[in-house]
């Protein structure tokens, strides 16, 4: 596991943007954290950081959005937040969950991915944004691996990402 202080939403972008150069065709992202910690921010940096030009937005009252990536596969990012929390799993299978996961050069960040535990690959990421007081810009940013990902491309991306 990692952890991160991010002083400010660029700072939180730029780290996202370093996580995203390290993502793989197949990648899944959880992320959790409470309303305006900065999941969306740091989706926006990860979408840079996959080469993404497009603006990025909170897929909120969509669902869903998804973005073309330069080689052309999609980065999905899918907002579980109003979900109901008892029906978030049946509501996500309708979405096209199992579909996505078999898209094996997409990438898919789930916001709220708590929500959808049980659906979630056994290899996976989590990315959990903290904040001490609700009106501070300063996060925690937390990443951990669940599963087996492979340990050179998991010692790489933790030395990436440390140097920022």
């Amino acid at each position: 596991m990692m952890e991160w202080i991010s002083s400010s939403p660029a700072q939180t972008q730029a780290w996202g943007q370093r996580l995203g150069t390290c993502l793989r065709p197949g990648d899944v992202l959880a992320l959790q954290g409470e309303l305006g910690t900065g999941k969306t921010t740091l989706v926006q940096g990860i979408a840079r950081g996959l080469g993404i030009a497009a603006q990025v937005t909170s897929p909120t009252f969509a669902l869903v959005s998804e973005y073309e990536t330069p080689d052309g596969n999609l980065m999905r990012h899918l907002d579980c937040y109003r979900l109901p929390e008892g029906q978030a799993c049946v509501q996500t299978l309708h979405l096209g969950w199992q579909d996505w996961l078999q898209m094996a050069d997409d990438i898919l960040i789930v916001e709220w991915g708590g929500r959808i535990v049980p659906l979630l690959p056994q290899t996976h990421l989590e990315v959990r944004l903290t904040t001490s007081a609700p009106a501070s810009e300063r996060r925690r940013v937390s990443l951990q691996a669940h599963g087996n990902p492979e340990p050179d491309w998991w010692r790489a991306t933790l030395r990436h990402l440390a140097a920022v």
